[in-house]
């Protein structure tokens, strides 16, 4: 039974990345571009959750909603702003607009409110444990899973069932045919960066219930795992992104539980080797060589 509970406190831990994962994944898939940025717009959600909750006195739902319109507003901006001018751009040079980017929003966000960290409530959401099959499950726990699992199936749909989201499958196959079909490939580039920080945001406010600290730096570490978990899944494929998040928070969760704690962070770069060195297409990519 302790490996079952070990299995739901890796899934609630997965999901979270998986959610980042999708915003990777999904502006990889459509202009080949690793946004660094992704991760600290991951921390501007948890801070609007953590206001909409402390300040705003609005509930998780409505936290959770608000903050998500909001960072999908600034992925838009960054995208706007950074991005388009650098679509015809060495590689070298979106990768280093990207890591400005996310220092950028890091130290506007210190310079404005501090440094110092802050503790989402204890009651955000009804404190409640359940015990299934010998196993504790949390109120929290519920509540991160069901979130999670609506959110993505809800991506799914408007990527499958929508005609933004056909625009989006079109641009990442060929974006010049889909230009020469009279789709608005701006204005669809812009709707993928909406959706992708839309989703981070949503993971920034489910982390700050799960984890309780939040900082300006918090966006670094789950960014970069988030980013192996898209890699390990094969960076641009949306299941992909899914799969590889809940695999690497199982993984963390059993390096745990067999005692090399202090291994937890270390374990996300070695399926990063490992899967770079046996599988670089990672589970779901094309074995494709990309031009340069």
């Amino acid at each position: 039974m302790e490996w079952l509970q070990q299995l739901i406190n890796g899934i609630s831990i997965g999901s979270i990345y998986a959610l980042i994962a999708l915003g990777y994944t999904m502006v990889y898939g459509i202009i080949k571009l690793i946004n660094f940025a992704h991760g600290d717009v991951f921390m501007i959600g948890a801070f609007v959750g953590f206001y909409g909750l402390t300040h705003w006195h609005i509930g998780f739902i409505p936290s959770l909603l608000v903050a998500m319109i909001i960072c999908s507003i600034l992925g838009v901006l960054i995208e706007r702003l950074a991005y388009k001018r650098l679509r015809n751009a060495t590689r070298i040079a979106a990768l280093i607009t990207a890591i400005g980017v996310s220092l950028l929003i890091e130290y506007t966000t210190i310079f404005i409110r501090g440094a110092q960290p802050e503790a989402y409530p204890s009651d955000a959401i009804f404190s409640k444990t359940f015990t299934v099959f010998g196993t504790q499950i949390t109120s929290e726990t519920i509540v991160i899973l069901a979130t999670t699992i609506i959110l993505m199936l809800l991506l799914q749909f408007i990527v499958h069932k929508t005609k933004i989201g056909k625009a989006m499958r079109a641009v990442s196959h060929d974006m010049e045919a889909a230009k020469l079909m009279g789709i608005n490939v701006d204005n669809t580039i812009s709707a993928t960066f909406a959706i992708g920080s839309a989703l981070a945001g949503a993971a920034g406010v489910i982390f700050g219930v799960y984890y309780t600290k939040i900082d300006p730096l918090m966006g670094i570490i789950p960014g970069v795992k988030a980013f192996i978990a898209a890699v390990l899944g094969g960076i641009g494929s949306i299941p992909g992104a899914m799969t590889g998040g809940m695999l690497l928070g199982v993984v963390e969760t059993i390096v745990s539980a067999v005692g090399f704690s202090t291994w937890r962070d270390a374990a996300a770069f070695v399926i990063l080797i490992l899967i770079l060195i046996f599988k670089p297409a990672g589970i779901f990519g094309k074995n494709t060589r990309e031009k340069v």
